[in-house]
């Protein structure tokens, strides 16, 4: 034997290699931890932060993944110990063959220890692609909810008949404007229109008659409206039309010119079909409240029916007797 083979395990080169030996594991320990917070910040976060619990649960276990591999290279570190170097398990003679390393390839622990390090590292990439493949597809899917999400929400505050936006929209946007009102004192107003006689229409041509005269009526409001107007149907025959930035006289001037048109409008049912208009605006008439406008534009519509039908009525023109004895002027 050499005198390498009786070399004692506490020589310096001894040393120096279970030096090595106990600083791998901690060097690959940081090295899958650095590897796993990539993953964690540039994949797993942003999914968190959009309320995915499954992404936890794939951090938990990419943690539980790295614990193993560092137990296992640590085991393979403990073996390697106890073996002397160049050492291999017994072979009986029958089945021993002799073998030449490989160029470059090391027989002792460090070599044993270096193919274990890479295979744990190996093992780490796989989990990285795996997470990102993972994220990207969270990612996806979340888009596909979102989009889901939208279109259901416009679905809930749309006329089935119509298209246009419902009652329940108009609530919401009525109090925006208002809020921006009482802030900002910009106009606003609101003009609340009812076909005349739209049961007649129903009655004797039927239902579906009657759908597409709303949907043609739909048509005339959507093209004489500037985009930033909301137009709703409001109820039944009834319209609500959100006149934004606008004030009184713009406002009956809209409505004016909507009368118009509706009156010389080729129905296909080919009747003649009016409406009446009423109309409030901020801040002349009421309190800055989504609610009164609404009530007061509603009185003045009705006061148009009283009054003939096809006409506009402001809720300044309304007489006194109309309105509740709080809201009555004093000549």
């Amino acid at each position: 034997m050499t005198a390498a083979e009786h070399e004692s395990p506490f020589s310096p080169r001894r040393r120096r290699v279970k030096a090595w030996l106990a600083a791998v594991p901690a060097g690959a320990a940081i090295v899958l931890l650095l590897g796993l917070t990539y993953a964690l910040e540039a994949f797993v976060r942003p999914a968190l932060t959009r309320g995915y619990p499954g992404v936890l649960l794939l951090w938990i276990q990419s943690l539980l993944i790295a614990a193993a591999l560092l137990t296992a290279v640590s085991w393979a570190v403990a073996a390697g110990l106890g073996r002397a170097p160049g050492r291999r398990p017994a072979e009986s003679p029958a089945t021993a063959l002799p073998t030449e390393p490989a160029a470059g390839e090391r027989r002792d622990e460090i070599g044993s220890l270096m193919g274990a390090f890479s295979r744990m590292l190996t093992t780490v990439e796989e989990q990285a692609n795996e997470i990102h493949h993972f994220a990207e597809r969270l990612d996806s899917a979340y888009k596909e909810v979102e989009s889901t999400s939208a279109r259901l929400k416009e679905f809930s505050f749309k006329d089935e008949v119509t298209g246009l936006y419902n009652r329940r929209f108009f609530a919401i946007r009525i109090e925006e404007e208002v809020s921006r009102y009482r802030r900002f004192n910009h106009p606003v107003s609101v003009v609340l229109l009812d076909l005349d006689d739209f049961k007649a229409v129903n009655d004797e041509l039927g239902h579906a008659a009657g759908d597409q005269t709303l949907r043609d009526m739909a048509d005339i409001l959507i093209k004489y409206s500037r985009g930033i107007n909301v137009i709703c149907r409001y109820g039944g025959d009834e319209f609500a039309v959100l006149l934004v930035e606008t004030s009184k006289a713009g406002a009956l001037l809209y409505a004016d010119r909507i009368r118009q048109v509706l009156g010389t409008y080729p129905f296909a049912h080919g009747r003649r079909v009016t409406a009446s208009f009423g109309i409030a605006s901020l801040p002349e008439d009421v309190t800055p409240t989504g609610d009164d406008l609404i009530r007061a534009a509603d009185e003045a519509l009705y006061a148009a029916k009283r009054a003939g039908k096809n006409r506009v009525s402001l809720y300044e023109d309304v007489a006194p007797a109309a309105r509740p004895a709080s809201e009555a002027r004093v000549p």
